[in-house]
């Protein structure tokens, strides 16, 4: 097993162990692709979403948000192309019965079997030359490195290409040319590759047939689009203005896999930002960067990157990904896309309804841009969880070395801010302080009281779950009512007044620490 795959196992099973993530159904043998959030899954999840709810919406002044229905009008997926367009390539093994994306096996052909051959030369390189190493050089000046990286452009090409111009054909002879073979029986005995429509269908009420067909929205963008002028008439927004929305999808994906990295029922955190036609490119440059900084504050440097895309959706005149290294590798984390007028100018023609913005600068109507930011929360809770699960060596406490697991979250989205802890269970006096002081401090975030087991495991319990702050009430605390405050990540230990304790906790998990 590779390195990279061990901590992805070990990322499962802590979510599973300490209640952040369980198998949906999971009595009856789980829904494949489908999640529960725990007890402190849900709290971190609320928090990520708090996050991006204040910096998008409580941090502007010309950006709203809305809560759109699930259920919409049928007509709404005409006029959006997913009912004719919503569709991913797949192909079938005949001898495993398995079942592909098409592409995504060309696209793991490439990293796995090219590119990853192309960062072995270069990771040799840096070794063997160290700080003097030139990357950027080095892969324009040596053969080899260059020769693995053009044969992946060129695949990465003509698959792009292939797939907008719909050429399915092509994309299977892909597939044979490079040889693939199914990851379950190493068959390359493949069917020709097909279109497959994502959308989830159901039924309005007791309306039988196509009449009462209603789709599972496969995203939040479109309740936007066709609230836009609800939304711009009651706020009195003028343009540029956005309106912001989080809220569940669902999407019967080919292959839904890498845990809640791509699943079929999922939330998305969407902004569509209505701009002047013409002024797109100033505005993909603002929101690139704005998005971006969101990220550092909570992601190192070297996790994050921009992706810009090769294929274009035909109604799109710029598109990028913020892409976060997972442990499975570098992948979308967020969307950013420049999508003209399609929206708007589709539900227009097709309701008959005038979706226009009168821009009294200019003296005249149009059917506005939109510039859309759009961010997976289950992708953002799994790369928050990625980046922040580590096993470190630290001294217990008769001094000697040994190993905890802790999750170094931000202290603003940690799912508990602050423990309370008696030093001794068995001691009424300690027990019933310490419950004083934390009746007194669940008022002000969320906050644990904990007795069970040693106070050693308890600290381990909850650098487990990533609180930052761990109160202790000791025999001291009865005499001069002052406790001992942990801190998770440097392990240093102060000594301050109870009545300090609150002030002290909500300055350091304030929202406003990554707002600011």
């Amino acid at each position: 097993m590779s390195k990279q795959d061990d901590s992805f196992k070990k990322l499962v099973s802590h979510c599973k162990e300490y209640g952040f993530i369980f198998q949906s159904s999971e009595i009856y043998d789980g829904l494949a692709a489908v999640y529960d959030y725990g007890p402190y899954g849900v709290e971190l999840k609320n928090n990520i979403k708090q996050y991006w709810w204040e910096s998008m919406v409580k941090m502007h002044e010309n950006i709203v948000g809305i809560d759109a229905a699930i259920f919409m009008h049928p007509k709404t997926w005409k006029a959006s192309g997913h009912i004719d367009a919503f569709n991913d390539p797949m192909i079938d093994n005949k001898d495993s019965k398995k079942r592909y994306r098409a592409d995504q096996l060309v696209e793991e052909y490439v990293e796995k079997k090219v590119l990853k051959k192309a960062n072995k030369e270069i990771e040799k390189a840096r070794k063997r030359f160290g700080d003097d190493f030139d990357e950027e050089q080095y892969k324009t000046t040596n053969p080899r490195v260059m020769g693995y990286l053009e044969k992946a452009q060129t695949i990465t090409t003509r698959l792009n290409t292939s797939l907008t111009n719909e050429d399915l054909e092509d994309v299977k002879a892909l597939i044979e040319e490079l040889e693939i073979a199914c990851p379950e029986s190493g068959s390359r005995n493949w069917t020709e590759v097909r279109q497959f429509n994502l959308m989830f269908n159901t039924q309005l009420g007791t309306i039988a047939g196509e009449a009462g067909k209603l789709y599972l929205r496969p995203e939040t963008a479109q309740g936007i689009f066709v609230n836009f002028l609800n939304v711009q008439k009651t706020t009195r927004q003028k343009i540029p203005f956005g309106i912001a929305q989080i809220g569940k999808a669902f999407r019967n994906e080919i292959v839904a896999r890498q845990f809640i990295f791509r699943m079929r029922e999922f939330e998305q955190m969407e902004m569509q930002f209505f701009i002047r036609p013409g002024e797109q490119q100033k505005w993909y440059t603002y929101w690139k960067e704005a998005r971006m900084k969101w990220h550092l504050a909570i992601h190192p440097t070297e996790k994050l990157r921009y992706h810009d895309h090769e294929k274009l959706a035909h109604y799109a005149d710029a598109a990028l990904d913020i892409e976060f290294q997972f442990p499975f590798g570098f992948r979308e984390l967020e969307g950013i896309h420049s999508r003209t007028a399609f929206d708007l100018g589709s539900h227009q023609e097709l309701s008959g309804k005038k979706l226009q913005y009168f821009d009294p600068e200019l003296g005249e109507s149009y059917v506005p841009y939109v510039l859309e930011t759009s961010i997976g929360c289950d992708r953002m809770f799994l790369a928050t969880m990625a980046n922040a699960l580590m096993e470190e060596t630290v001294p217990d406490a008769d001094g000697k070395d040994s190993t905890r697991i802790v999750l170094k979250v931000h202290p603003a989205l940690a799912p508990v801010k602050c423990a309370v802890l008696p030093l001794l269970k068995n001691k009424e006096e300690l027990t019933t302080k310490a419950r004083e002081v934390f009746n007194n401090l669940k008022f002000a975030f969320n906050c644990q009281y904990d007795e069970k087991d040693a106070i050693g495991r308890r600290y381990r319990r909850q650098d487990a779950i990533g609180t930052p702050y761990c109160v202790t009430v000791d025999f001291d605390t009865l005499e001069d009512n002052t406790v001992t405050v942990r801190d998770r990540d440097t392990l240093e230990q102060v000594r301050i007044p109870i009545s300090e304790v609150e002030a002290m906790v909500s300055g350091k998990v304030s929202m406003k620490n990554l707002l600011n």
